[in-house]
């Protein structure tokens, strides 16, 4: 599968699977999928449950985790990170292009580090995650300045 961001070596981000490359990801080493797509979006090859279903056939757990651009909210990414925390390593998340998938996993990673959102950002460029929407970089920023600070006071 081409256009896989590796994280480090407990986290994959990436575009939509195919149903062959779900069934490739065991062979892969991974252990667990994140879906970030919500239900009914364009180009869903096999909705959320079906996508569940196939993963877990695999033997891998399934997490779906339905995210748009505009339902994007703190409370929602907390959710994310402690579901995100029980799951078997490695994991491959994804959304439709990665971009979603990428900016929740960056949040995620960044407030774990403890470092600024400005810092998050930085690391993502330089990982060629390339936001193009000003809205979610400025939520990506706002939300890990706003956790690392409380972390760290």
């Amino acid at each position: 599968m081409s256009n896989r961001m590796k994280f480090n070596d407990q986290l994959t981000v990436g575009p939509q699977p195919s149903q062959d490359e779900l069934k490739s990801l065991p062979d892969d080493g991974f252990r667990s999928v994140i879906n970030f797509r919500t239900a009914g979006e364009d180009e869903q090859p096999l909705s959320p449950e079906e996508e569940g279903e196939a993963v877990r056939a695999t033997g891998l757990k399934y997490l779906h985790v339905p995210v748009s651009m505009d339902g994007m909210d703190e409370k929602k990414v907390d959710q994310f990170r402690e579901q995100y925390q029980s799951l078997p390593k490695p994991v491959f998340a994804h959304c439709k292009s990665g971009k979603r998938a990428g900016a929740m996993m960056m949040m995620h990673t960044a407030v774990e580090q403890g470092i600024s959102g400005d810092q998050a950002l930085e690391q993502a460029k330089e990982m060629g995650f390339e936001c193009d929407k000003p809205e979610l970089e400025k939520f990506v920023k706002q939300y890990v300045d706003n956790r690392t600070q409380a972390a760290t006071s």
